[in-house]
């Protein structure tokens, strides 16, 4: 670690320094830019050293409670020891475990009316679905929101439930729940299939047949994924119940209603099925990594800066994903980021709330170390925590943008606080100047991305978050993304950025307001 090179002080400490008041050294402190001062510790020679080491051929592509994982979070907790900043969780307890499981892919499949279908053609599953139905309850869209019920009249208590995607609208095109031409929640291809699911078992059902075609066709490509790479699907271990969920194709869902794409009217179709599906569960040992520095005036308030430590491993053919920027260029960056933090603190002039360092584990997984540190086990009361800011490749260009390469994408920060978005427009232009990109914010982007890293976790609790991100390359999620291919001048200026905001979030008189909250899925 470097030493700190003071500069833009408006005073020189003289030999008569002990003559300087109580008030005087009051005002010195007002009058000085901390934030810029403390930024230039952030410098692209540590960003290269640390990232030509934690995204090196040693931590083996970092996947998910593999031996290089636990390189990276041996790494982690050795940095935070060496720059003096203690774990979150008292104790020298930098790692928070996650308690994971894996489901090889399931074999079998089920009979509809005495028909075959099989698990990876007709039918997808992850997970174990077995049982004998004589009735099956068809739910419509599947949806309770308001005055509208689509199981008003329905006893689903240990049956199985049909469900297909979408939501209703009315006679002028515009959609029942929103009443806008936007799309609720419940039609949103991303969340709805877990919403609705989730929804029919709080009523009691014992599995869902869900009907979605987009949905299978990409759920599909996962599945023939890992029945190649003899890989299975990860969860949170406190998720595994014995419900079930199944995406049926065209055919399969026919076969029960044929013409469930225009019939939506919930009720009991009295058909057999029979369900014959096996997946065997392994468990995984992981851990996320959390370190804090405690605020000096509201140390109860926090301020959460993230990133995801993994990555997706090595390929069959023994190929290592280094994952530099995906998501390498977002760890190191949090590493200059508390030390920044840290030097502010050991010279007197530390951040008034809290600043947690939270590096979580299986975001490659499907987000699984936040998720289990929002829904399961949060180390600090989420009512308390005051923002999320959360780091995502931002170390490369995207091949497919045009313009001033000091740019970068900025997801979320007007979803659920006006007054985020506006605080971070502000230290941009006054420190950094990088042009914001808002093209990923869009609510109607095809891409998602709002939905597929860590700070979705913390926004569905209603805490106002800023996913700070560079795009996809043509060596995303593959061994091209190396650390020769990081352009240091940029991750430097962005990481910059990410520090004067969380700066100003930390220091601000008052924590700033969720004016938009946002009904997500849980």
């Amino acid at each position: 670690m470097k030493k700190l090179l003071l500069l833009g002080f408006g005073f020189v400490l003289a030999c008569n320094s002990s003559q300087k008041t109580v008030v005087d050294k009051a005002e010195d402190t007002k009058a000085q830019d901390w934030s810029k001062i403390y930024a230039q510790t952030i410098t692209e020679e540590e960003l290269k050293e640390h990232l030509f080491i934690y995204a090196s051929d040693d931590f083996e592509g970092r996947e998910t409670g593999k031996p290089g994982q636990k390189k990276a979070v041996a790494y982690l907790k050795n940095a935070y020891e060496t720059m003096g900043i203690p774990a979150a969780q008292g104790d020298n307890e930098y790692f928070q475990k996650v308690p994971l499981e894996i489901g090889k892919v399931p074999e079998g499949g089920i009979k509809i009316n005495n028909k075959p279908f099989g698990v990876g053609k007709d039918i997808l599953t992850f997970s174990t679905a077995s049982g004998n139905f004589s009735e099956i309850i068809y739910a419509g869209y599947g949806i309770e929101d308001g005055k509208y019920n689509d199981f008003a009249n329905l006893d689903v208590t240990d049956k199985l439930v049909l469900i297909k995607s979408g939501e209703p609208r009315t006679e002028d095109g515009n959609y029942v729940i929103s009443g806008t031409s936007e799309k609720s929640v419940w039609g949103n291809m991303s969340e709805a299939l877990g919403k609705k699911s989730e929804l029919a078992y709080a009523k009691g059902a014992k599995g869902v047949l869900y009907f979605d075609t987009e949905n299978f066709a990409r759920y599909k490509r996962y599945f023939d994924f890992m029945k190649t790479n003899d890989s299975g699907r990860m969860q949170l271990k406190a998720e595994s119940s014995d419900n079930f969920t199944v995406l049926l194709n065209e055919a399969a869902a026919t076969t029960i209603l044929k013409n469930i794409s225009e019939d939506h009217e919930p009720k009991s179709i009295d058909m057999p099925i029979s369900l014959d599906i096996e997946s065997k569960n392994s468990q995984i040992d992981s851990e996320n990594v959390a370190a804090i520095i405690k605020g000096s005036k509201k140390p109860e308030e926090y301020l959460i800066i993230s990133s995801h430590l993994d990555h997706i491993g090595i390929t069959a053919d023994n190929q290592i994903n280094n994952g530099a920027d995906d998501d390498g260029s977002g760890t190191v960056a949090l590493l200059e980021i508390a030390e920044a933090f840290q030097k502010a603190v050991s010279e007197g002039n530390g951040p008034e709330r809290s600043v947690v360092f939270l590096h979580v584990t299986g975001e490659e997984k499907g987000l699984l170390g936040s998720k289990y540190y929002t829904d399961y086990e949060p180390i600090f009361p989420l009512k308390n925590t005051v923002a999320n800011l959360n780091i995502d490749m931002i170390g490369r260009i995207d091949p497919k943008r045009t313009g001033d390469r000091n740019y970068l994408y900025l997801i979320g920060s007007d979803k659920l606080s006006t007054e985020l978005h506006e605080l971070s427009e502000e230290v941009n232009k006054k420190y950094t100047n990088i042009e914001f990109d808002y093209t990923y914010n869009d609510e109607n982007d095809p891409n998602r991305f709002y939905y597929r890293s860590d700070h979705y976790n913390f926004a569905k609790n209603n805490i106002p978050i800023i996913f700070y991100f560079n795009g996809t390359h043509d060596d995303y999620h593959k061994p091209g993304d190396t650390p020769d291919k990081i352009n240091y001048d940029l991750l430097a200026n962005r990481t910059r950025l990410v520090f004067h905001t969380a700066w100003e979030v930390a220091n601000r008189a008052n924590r700033v307001i969720v004016d938009k909250p946002v009904a997500t899925s849980k």
